[in-house]
């Protein structure tokens, strides 16, 4: 990764966190292909972001990896101020990192809520507090929540919380930044096979999941990332809502 600053000129510059993970990888391929200089945030996978780096850049696309704790504000200010050096600027931010930890609300380790919080909630509002700060003017911030806020299955009510909670912060951000034509949105995706999600279930759960959406299979990483892309590109007059990305799921 060169210190030189990547010449500009008018390119729209995205910085993707989770952009290691499944669904953000597919975020951060589908940029790539729709032009954008992309920044892929990591938390634990270094090596899987570089790879994914090293492959926009060999197909002659723009891309850094950019490591650090979504939670740690110092941090996160200086991955911002490290894409803004690269590029020149940011115009997207996408907020997919996340942990999901399942358990029954009257078993549930207080120890994983405060992990799951400390990622989910307060992750979000550093990452958010930085994109109000940094994006530039026609951009956008979208971050991560869940179709289990409406579909309420049973486990996953410590996680769902959590992504309550980004969905109020999400709402409350796209007012207090009016006039500054930045649009801020929460995608909720459904049953996505992606590890996060299949981790720990079998095959019987998976094979009900996949049949509860109309469309009966599960959504997979690129049917949220042409959602994601959609909104950081022509879905400019969408602000302030959460879109349920998760073929029909009641």
């Amino acid at each position: 990764m060169t210190k030189k600053l990547i010449e500009t000129h008018d390119l729209r510059v995205a910085l993707v966190t989770g952009g290691s993970g499944g669904i953000g990888q597919a975020i951060v391929k589908k940029l790539a292909e729709n032009g954008f200089a992309v920044a892929v945030h990591y938390s634990g996978n270094k090596l899987r972001a570089e790879t994914i780096v090293d492959e926009i850049v060999q197909q002659g696309g723009k891309a850094i990896s950019i490591g650090g704790d979504v939670a740690d504000e110092k941090v996160m200010h200086e991955a911002f101020d490290i894409v803004e050096e690269k590029f020149g600027g940011i115009d997207v931010v996408i907020n997919t990192a996340g942990i999901m930890l399942l358990s029954p609300i009257a078993e549930m380790n207080l120890a994983d809520l405060d992990k799951m919080h400390r990622t989910n909630i307060r992750g979000t509002f550093v990452i958010s507090q930085q994109a109000a700060r940094r994006v530039r003017k026609g951009g956008s911030i979208i971050n991560f929540s869940t179709s289990v806020t409406r579909t309420q299955f049973p486990t996953y009510g410590a996680y769902v919380a959590s992504k309550a909670a980004v969905e109020s912060m999400t709402m409350i951000l796209a007012r207090e930044l009016r006039g500054k034509d930045i649009t801020v949105n929460a995608v909720a995706p459904g049953p996505t096979a992606t590890p996060l999600f299949l981790d720990g279930k079998d095959e019987q759960t998976i094979d009900k999941l996949s049949k509860a959406a109309p469309l009966e299979r599960l959504g997979t990483p690129e049917d949220i990332a042409d959602t994601v892309t959609y909104l950081a590109t022509s879905g400019r007059w969408i602000n302030g809502q959460v879109i349920f990305s998760n073929g029909g799921l009641a």
